[in-house]
């Protein structure tokens, strides 16, 4: 049987034979243990200058079929050896880098991570993305060590479980922090309008607010309640005045017929009032 380095060298230049054009296919393991290595394809990401910012050509390195499994610590960890990891985007499929916004809670907006995925690996020096595409001479990598374990299998289920139970106690935290931080916000939205009212702005006109002396109320539960309620008295009265169409034309019969008589009884007291009157010169 060869020796170990030559199974290994073997099953490196397969993975690179299979490799699509323009890529470099590095054979990575998640244990010690593993007999299968995982392909990752590697190419130095090529874009117009100014193109994609968050992305700098020839300092970042393109790597397809990321597993699910892999986050960003773990391919940092992985091509440290390359040089300084200046920072790891992890996304669903290819497109322009923008700059990400920091999830404001941890307990919402949680994106779950499904197949296989890209990443963009930003070296701080050129000389990295090199090294990396040369790491496909060596044996298969290993990403998960004892001191940076990546979790598999039923682990990584186990662990996605315990993280998706909330505690109530950071929760109510979290809340809290965010309604006194809207307080803030309003009471100073707030000032600024007080500041601001029946002041002229450059062109003379005076801004016109909710506030004045009778400002309008605010809207409770129980008053939106009682809005609701009229409302739904209101629709309940018309539907039982006018049930059916017929209905509807008989009333409107009725008050023609009511205003044709009262026009009639005034025709008659105006004659009557009329030829009472007499002439009296003296």
């Amino acid at each position: 049987a060869p020796p170990r380095a030559e199974k290994m060298a073997a099953a490196t230049g397969r993975a690179a034979a299979g490799a699509p054009p323009g890529y470099t296919a590095l054979a990575v393991k998640f244990a010690e243990r593993q007999r299968s290595s995982h392909c990752l394809l590697v190419k130095e990401h090529q874009v117009r200058e100014g193109a994609d910012t968050a992305h700098p050509p020839r300092r970042t390195l393109f790597v397809l079929n990321v597993p699910p499994y892999c986050g960003p610590d773990s391919l940092s960890k992985l091509f440290s050896r390359c040089g300084h990891v200046q920072s790891v985007e992890i996304c669903d499929k290819p497109g322009p880098g923008e700059k990400k916004t920091k999830l404001a809670s941890k307990f919402f907006n949680q994106k779950t991570i499904k197949g296989f995925q890209v990443a963009y690996v930003v070296f701080r020096k050129p000389a990295g993305v090199q090294a990396a595409k040369a790491l496909s001479q060596e044996g298969p990598l290993l990403i998960s060590t004892e001191s940076h374990p990546v979790k598999t299998g039923i682990s990584k289920w186990i662990a996605s479980y315990e993280a998706s139970i909330v505690d109530p106690k950071e929760l109510k935290a979290e809340v809290d922090a965010y309604m006194q931080d809207y307080d803030e916000k309003m009471a100073e939205e707030e000032a600024k309008a007080a500041k601001e009212e029946g002041v002229p702005d450059e062109e003379g006109w005076v801004k016109v607010t909710r506030k004045g002396r009778k400002p309008g109320l605010p809207r409770t539960e129980a008053a939106n309640l009682r809005v609701l309620e009229k409302e739904k008295q209101k629709r309940a009265r018309k539907e039982l005045l006018n049930f059916y169409a017929w209905q509807h034309r008989e009333t409107k019969r009725e008050h023609i017929a009511q205003l044709r008589k009262k026009f009639e009884e005034d025709k008659q007291r105006i004659a009557l009032m009329r030829a009472q009157r007499k002439f009296r010169p003296y």
